[in-house]
């Protein structure tokens, strides 16, 4: 619990765990920088019931979700209505249905493709792709399907409705998935889109 050591044995796990929620450099090690005061503040209350990457990881985790109420609260919702309507016009016909035609339906995937699933190699593809979503749509997938947040917590840390949770959940998934099979699993030559 020496908090001298704290940023040579934490700092690069932590600003990886930051940087993942906010896709901006700056703003990840401010938010690091930001979990360290706090946590110098509260050493004497470290109970020792967790590991004091967890416990960090814990107050960072924290320093994300106010960053993101905070900006919620000033937060258009014009930057969710562009990327859903580029979506849906992308993806299905005017009658709400797949739009084959565009080869717009998602393929399944096949025991082939998941045997090359290098771990470290989707996980590069899935942030690349995860980054080219608004900032507040992957914070909301992050929240529900790697942070594990429940649904009424999300919907009351984001000042978000069941239903604009649930429509923001299926439209990342959407993307992601159409973004990982153009460029991890179906890969074409000089496709970065």
């Amino acid at each position: 619990m020496d908090p001298s050591k704290w940023v040579d044995a934490y700092g690069d796990a932590l600003f990886r765990f930051a940087y993942f929620r906010v896709n901006n450099e700056a703003l990840a090690e401010d938010l690091v920088q930001d979990t360290f005061l706090a946590a110098m503040k509260a050493k004497d209350r470290f109970s020792g019931r967790s590991s004091v990457k967890t416990w960090l990881t814990g107050i960072l985790k924290n320093k994300v979700i106010d960053h993101y109420r905070k900006k919620n609260r000033t937060q258009s919702m014009s930057e969710l209505a562009a990327f859903f309507e580029k979506e849906e016009s992308e993806l299905f016909s005017e009658d709400g249905s797949w739009d084959y035609q565009k080869g717009a339906v998602p393929s399944d995937w096949s025991p082939e493709q998941f045997e090359k699933l290098d771990r470290s190699e989707f996980m590069q593809h899935f942030h690349a792709c995860a980054s080219k979503m608004p900032e507040k749509i992957r914070q909301v997938f992050i929240m529900r399907e790697i942070d594990g947040v429940s649904s009424p917590e999300i919907c009351e840390q984001l000042d978000i409705t069941p239903q604009n949770l649930w429509t923001i959940l299926h439209r990342a998934r959407m993307a992601l998935r159409q973004c990982l099979e153009k460029n991890f699993l179906n890969p074409e030559p000089g496709n970065t889109t």
